[in-house]
């Protein structure tokens, strides 16, 4: 599988920052918030709320510094062997031979999400989009993520090819977890994101979690009215 690092894109869009919720870009017009929040949004809306509107700080976990660390180390190995490309000619000469790339760029003006995919396989009869995280469980919040790139991905270049979102344990080649991208994952992922947007135009309410593990391993526990 040819290995090809995206470093240009065909089409640009107008961007600014939201003038009050860090990290949340309007492009073309419309909110745009990362991907990665739907992480977020899955262990604890309250926890976006406190970051990104009211702009708590909070250092990073030692599981964050090592994955990002992981993370760093693959990207640079994967440099050293790849070819340069636009994505959009490694989308096309994918559909003849298949091909793979790392911290592939998507946004979805569309549904307002953007984000880097780990890792993507473009082959000539499907797309495989592959998110890395730590440990063997699926969970929702971490499905939904890589469900979100999927939906960028196919909103961003109209490919019919089948495509499968898959969670894989960092630093192994183990994908622990895949589907197939169909209409009715599409449908629950769009229902998702509706509701992020819904979150930050003020529609919907930040609801905390519930769990008090979760609470007590939270980095906002501090800061936060709704820790137990």
């Amino acid at each position: 599988m040819q290995q090809k690092n995206i470093v240009g894109y065909a089409k640009e869009y107008e961007t600014k920052d939201h003038p009050s919720i860090k990290g949340l870009q309007i492009i073309e017009g419309k909110n745009n918030f990362p991907i990665s929040w739907l992480n977020q949004q899955g262990y604890c809306e309250y926890q976006l709320y406190l970051e990104y509107m009211k702009g708590i700080e909070s250092p990073a976990t030692p599981e964050m510094t090592h994955g990002s660390e992981i993370h760093h180390q693959l990207e640079d190995i994967f440099k050293q062997d790849s070819t340069p490309s636009t994505f959009e000619d490694a989308v096309e000469a994918s559909k003849e031979e298949a091909s793979m790339s790392r911290e592939c760029f998507v946004v979805s003006p569309e549904y307002g999400i953007r984000g880097f995919i780990d890792e993507i396989w473009m082959k000539p009869d499907e797309i495989v989009i592959i998110d890395d995280k730590p440990g063997r469980t699926p969970y929702q919040s971490t499905m939904n993520q890589v469900r979100a790139y999927s939906l960028a991905y196919k909103e961003m270049t109209g490919d019919e090819r089948k495509i499968k979102s898959a969670l894989r344990e960092r630093g192994t080649e183990n994908l622990f977890w895949i589907e197939i991208f169909t209409p009715d994952v599409e449908k629950e992922i769009k229902f998702t994101i509706e509701r992020m947007h819904g979150l930050f135009d003020g529609s919907k309410p930040f609801v905390p979690t519930k769990n008090p593990k979760k609470c007590n391993s939270c980095r906002f526990k501090n800061k936060c009215e709704h820790a137990k």
